[in-house]
């Protein structure tokens, strides 16, 4: 082994190496000691392979310059990498026990103007005994006040980008209270053949753990509600029926859907926590 083999039973000090900076951890296959770097005094064989030099007779003093023999001393553990979740902001919710009382859900009410969605998912998200935020698509648009696009007055570019960037922003809220255990409720009139503001829009926005559920009343019932409002809320008798009429193509979507046409307030609600405790029991994709 070059000069460094003369080393063996010989009495003395060897000659100190030059101190080496420590190595970067992970380096090496897990399992194995890193290599010493060349001058480092390493003058036994490798590790594991045993002391082939005098067994006794050794002079007093005399520095032992290999490895205690034995089995290799194992590396530092291999720490397994979490894998990395996708860069989308989404809350992964936890399951949920039986019924919706300590569950956090991620829900989006959908119904026509007068279905009453935006009284229910109030009181819905106000009597549940858990943390649970409401959030109205409605309210958020009008957040803007100065240039507001109300879409009664003509539907167009403006009022497009409004609503789109509401319904960002509704998520973005929903993401955050879902991020601190808090249940959230939406409510929006979502089309079923309008991709562009659908309900994949929502699940970008929210992720893919929402649960919608379709609140869909007579058209009588949605006129008469319709009628009771006031301001930019009360829509004509022949937006309400159109908005209705178009409403009904959520019929064999697969989603959930409660007539509340002789519901009243709070047994709608109970029909709706009903209805969510069956999606969590049995998923659907949708």
């Amino acid at each position: 082994m070059g000069g460094g083999g003369a080393g063996w039973g010989q009495p003395g000090p060897h000659p100190a190496a030059p101190p080496q900076p420590p190595g970067p951890p992970g380096r090496g296959w897990p399992g194995h000691a890193p290599t010493p770097p060349p001058g480092a005094g390493h003058h036994g064989p490798p590790p594991g392979a045993g002391h082939h030099g005098p067994s006794s007779g050794t002079a007093p003093g005399a520095a032992h310059h290999g490895p205690p023999a034995g089995p290799p001393h194992p590396g530092p553990p291999t720490i397994p990498l979490a894998p990395v979740p996708e860069a989308t902001g989404h809350v992964p919710l936890p399951p949920a026990g039986p019924g919706t009382g300590g569950a956090t859900l991620a829900v989006l009410l959908i119904g026509p103007a007068g279905a009453g969605k935006t009284t229910v998912a109030r009181h819905w998200a106000g009597t549940r005994p858990v943390p649970t935020a409401h959030v109205s698509l409605d309210d958020v648009r009008e957040w803007v006040c100065s240039g507001f696009a109300d879409p009664q007055a003509g539907w167009n570019e403006h009022s497009e980008a409004q609503y789109r960037l509401a319904r960002r922003t509704c998520g973005f809220a929903a993401r955050n209270y879902l991020a601190n255990g808090i249940s959230c409720i939406l409510d929006d009139a979502v089309f079923p053949d309008r991709p562009v503001v659908g309900l994949g829009g929502w699940k970008r926005h929210v992720g893919p753990g929402l649960l919608p559920v379709v609140l869909l009343p007579g058209l009588e019932i949605v006129l008469e509600r319709n009628a009771a409002r006031s301001g930019n809320r009360r829509l004509s008798d022949e937006e309400v029926a159109r908005i209705h009429g178009r409403m009904a193509g959520w019929y064999g979507s697969g989603l959930p859907i409660i007539d509340n046409s002789h519901l009243d307030v709070e047994g709608t609600a109970r029909a709706l926590d009903e209805v969510l405790a069956r999606a969590i029991a049995a998923p659907t994709a949708w």
